[in-house]
């Protein structure tokens, strides 16, 4: 009984003991409710998405992932209650759980965001361009910088005890100061901007910026990240992006050869005729051709050591891989035809005429004048 006494006499900081198993008890309630509540949003946004209900989901889930914090903020300010404090103590603590407050609400906001990103994740995936792919993310990280920037304002209240619009006026000179030093920033965040007005490429299309050649992976504030074809990560800033010449290869139509095919100089005319109708014949319908986009094969220029004949065509549609595997039946078809018409392939070759050759009579030491001489 004097124990008992004893320990009801006991004082912390002037808060009997009952006040402080009130603080803990308050912070142990608000753990638990915080554990039950996150898994019983948990089970119910498991159970939304299984009928197909995407944004309730979602939304569930992102409360889910908030409710602890929230939680402990109140079972802070319901233990604080319990407490005996001075004025000061209190005032500082009274701070404190504003504070938690407000971040407590920010993170729930921040957290919700994921429910607005869905929503017009959803909208955009029912649209054909592959641009609109990009404004998802941009949008998400617009909404979440928004809010941590809001909460940071709202805390700085809380500490200073100054209306938002103050603070706001406050930082007016500094605001020009750090808009100075962030030139480049502004600069990449404009350039964003135009870059998804003007949609010169999609995620997933391959593009050649300034020689890097590779698919969109992502694009951001400050710059479009390019998986370059030998496995590298490229970024760009997006204030230079904006002003580059940008080669989108991933929306073409098609893809065009260009081909030069050189015989030899000593084929007969009537064997030159017959090169250019052998490789009419071998591309007439071909694989991958559009009426609008008919092959064209001609004996175009003499070339220094040979004859020339170009060949255009067009393959629909431009999947790379299939090209190439056209290109090589076209070749290895070009190759036997000629062969069997005895048409031969010119490579670079020099003549050299001997003195002693009749055919070509060399003319040595006989001299040629013009008018006058």
């Amino acid at each position: 009984m004097n124990d008992m006494n004893w320990l009801s006499g006991m004082t912390f900081a002037g808060n009997e003991p009952w006040r402080l198993v009130g603080l803990f008890g308050s912070l142990l309630a608000a753990l638990i409710l915080g554990k039950v509540g996150r898994l019983v949003l948990q089970g119910a946004a498991k159970r939304l998405d299984d009928k197909g209900r995407g944004i309730a989901a979602v939304t569930m889930t992102s409360l889910a992932d908030s409710i602890g914090f929230v939680s402990f903020a109140v079972g802070l300010e319901a233990g604080v209650g319990f407490l005996r404090l001075s004025e000061n103590v209190g005032n500082l603590f009274n701070t404190a759980v504003n504070i938690l407050f407000i971040l407590s609400v920010a993170w729930v906001v921040y957290r919700l965001v994921d429910v607005a990103d869905h929503w017009f994740s959803s909208l955009i995936a029912k649209t054909s361009s592959r641009m609109d792919d990009m404004l998802a993310p941009l949008v998400r990280k617009s909404l979440r910088v928004t809010v941590v920037i809001l909460a940071l304002l709202q805390v700085a209240t809380a500490l200073s005890d100054k209306p938002v619009t103050s603070l706001i006026a406050g930082l007016g000179v500094g605001g020009l100061a750090v808009a100075l030093a962030a030139q480049d920033t502004l600069k990449n965040f404009f350039g964003s901007l135009v870059i998804l007005a003007d949609k010169p490429f999609g995620l997933g299309d391959r593009i050649v910026v300034d020689g890097h050649a590779g698919p969109v992976e992502a694009v951001g504030f400050r710059s479009p990240r390019i998986r370059t074809l030998d496995g590298h990560l490229v970024t760009i800033p997006n204030g230079e992006m904006a002003n580059r010449t940008i080669l989108n290869i991933g929306r073409r139509p098609y893809i065009r050869r260009l081909s030069n095919i050189t015989i030899t100089y000593n084929t007969p005319p009537d064997k030159v005729r017959r090169a250019v109708e052998i490789i009419q014949a071998i591309l007439k319908d071909h694989e991958g051709m559009r009426p609008e986009f008919p092959p064209r094969v001609y004996f175009n220029d003499f070339n220094a050591a040979s004859l020339n004949l170009i060949m255009i065509y067009w393959y629909h549609p431009p999947n790379y891989w299939d090209f190439l595997a056209f290109n090589e039946r076209i070749n290895q078809a070009i190759l036997t035809q000629f062969n069997a018409e005895g048409i031969e392939f010119a490579f670079p070759t020099q003549t050299v005429y001997l003195a002693g050759d009749s055919t070509k009579p060399l003319n040595q030491g006989e001299q040629r004048h013009g008018p006058g001489h």
